[in-house]
């Protein structure tokens, strides 16, 4: 099977490469054919925003299973509470290691072996301050930082926060690692258009305040993992992104800031690519969109279609 995907990947590529002899691929062409390359029964939502208000989409209406890019809206419903005086950066959260299931309420534990976080364990017990759980929750991804601060502001809080940027067709229903709810359905969802609209609230300074948004925006500069679209784009080029990984699904959504230019969004979510060619999948379409965007003919493309746009998501 992986032996058929690499015969398909290199035949889009020889094909993409013959093309290119006779005229330049479209960025809607060079996705599609690294799309197909993603193999039988495989889903990629493509969801991409330019400062001009240009855009791209490909399934971006799908629902995806959100994995760790639920991380994103709680961050937000965090400093939601923050700004409110609800809740406070210094504040020290007692680290424990027990939640209750949204399925019917009884209590579970994480399993520090399949966090990429096991730190924070060492910690329960004892307290550790929000603003180092917050980032743990992006930078390292930590699940057991995503429940104890779920838990302060409640999935509906983060619900709402989303419909009001517009992001209304995702849904996020708790945290993580409920078996239980997990196995009934009960999951969180997201497209990736909504996460295109809530990291544009972020870059736009809209979400939440302008102050907090630029402190959201530090956190995810900082992510420690950086196999999606970071490995798209050269080497020292910004990006504040969140990836999610869970059985058969790898995303990425992030914000990338070419020197000299404005920045554009890009969320890359995939379902059902197998071999461990998800992460090559969404950096060989972050490659895609950048190098489109390097091209005086595609810019140009893409301030003729933001002359027909209104409300640019960055500005």
């Amino acid at each position: 099977m992986n032996l058929r995907y690499a015969l398909l990947a290199t035949a889009s590529l020889l094909i993409m490469n013959c093309q290119s002899m006779q005229q330049p691929l479209t960025l809607e062409q060079r996705v599609d054919a690294l799309i197909e390359t993603a193999g039988d029964g495989a889903t990629v939502g493509v969801a991409y925003r330019d400062s001009n208000g240009a855009t791209f989409f490909r399934n971006e209406d799908v629902l995806f299973h959100a994995a760790s890019t639920m991380k994103v809206p709680v961050m937000l419903a965090i400093f939601d509470a923050i700004e409110r005086g609800e809740l406070r950066l210094d504040q020290p959260i007692p680290v424990r290691n027990e939640f209750v299931s949204i399925y019917d309420d009884s209590v579970y534990s994480m399993l520090a072996e399949e966090d990429s976080d096991p730190e924070l364990y060492e910690r329960v017990g004892s307290e550790a301050p929000l603003e180092d759980l917050m980032r743990r929750m992006i930078t390292r991804s930590s699940n057991l930082a995503t429940n104890l601060l779920i838990e302060r502001v409640g999935a509906e809080r983060v619900m709402t926060l989303m419909r009001s940027l517009g992001a209304g067709d995702s849904r996020i229903l708790r945290g993580v690692q409920d078996i239980k709810a997990f196995d009934a359905g009960m999951n969180n969802m997201v497209t990736a258009r909504d996460l295109m609209l809530v990291l544009g609230s972020l870059e736009a300074r809209d979400a939440v305040s302008s102050s907090v948004s630029g402190r959201m925006l530090d956190i995810l500069h900082a992510q420690e993992f950086n196999e999606g679209i970071p490995a798209g784009v050269p080497a020292g080029v910004p990006v504040a992104h969140k990836t999610g990984s869970i059985t058969a699904h790898y995303h990425d959504a992030g914000i990338v800031y070419p020197p000299g230019r404005e920045p554009y969004i890009l969320v890359v979510l995939t379902r059902g690519v197998t071999g461990g060619r998800a992460e090559k999948v969404v950096a060989e379409i972050s490659r895609a969109v950048w190098e489109a965007g390097q091209s005086p003919a595609q810019n140009s493309k893409h301030r003729r279609l933001a002359a027909r746009k209104s409300s640019p998501i960055l500005r």
